[in-house]
């Protein structure tokens, strides 16, 4: 393994990540998903959908599945306060809408911060989780948004909008 002056193994990388809070949790994805991130809107509920589509959004034109976020993570559903966000991303040429209850912070980390998920952490699907990353009083959990969905979940969400 090569190193740099410093010691530090030469390939890490720096993150850049949107961080947010669903329930009690910090959570992050890349910022090279997030299209935008804005308060949330006038939500059109649809019809015989899954239960964490919440429905379609019109954003300036466009019509965009929103997801309730902390549904999709198993966590108990919550109104919408002052500081819930739809964070509107893309995954896989697919725009959709995220429900999270607060945006925190854009981050830039190294990726030597970072570790495999601990098998204990959260009671989320670890399938979704790339990683946990060790900051200095707190652990952000790294969501993988290209397998948040199954396939039968990217059908619902298509036939949504």
């Amino acid at each position: 393994m090569e190193m740099n002056d410093s010691g530090k193994n030469k390939s890490s990388e720096i993150l850049q990540l949107v961080s947010f809070r669903v329930n009690k949790e910090e959570y992050a994805i890349d910022i090279l998903k997030v299209k935008e991130i804005i308060k949330v809107i006038n939500i059109t509920q649809v019809p015989n959908t899954d239960d964490f589509i919440e429905g379609v959004i019109n954003l300036r034109g466009s019509i965009i599945p929103v997801v309730a976020l902390r549904t999709k993570l198993g966590m108990p559903k919550k109104e919408p306060d002052k500081d819930t966000r739809i964070i509107v991303v893309e995954i896989d040429d697919k725009v959709i809408g995220f429900i999270v209850d607060a945006v925190n912070e854009v981050l830039r980390i190294s990726s030597d911060l970072t570790e495999k998920t601990p098998e204990f952490i959260s009671n989320v699907n670890m399938e979704f989780i790339s990683s946990v990353a060790k900051l200095e009083n707190r652990l952000l959990i790294l969501l993988d948004l290209n397998k948040i969905f199954s396939k039968k979940e990217k059908h619902a969400l298509e036939n949504a909008a």
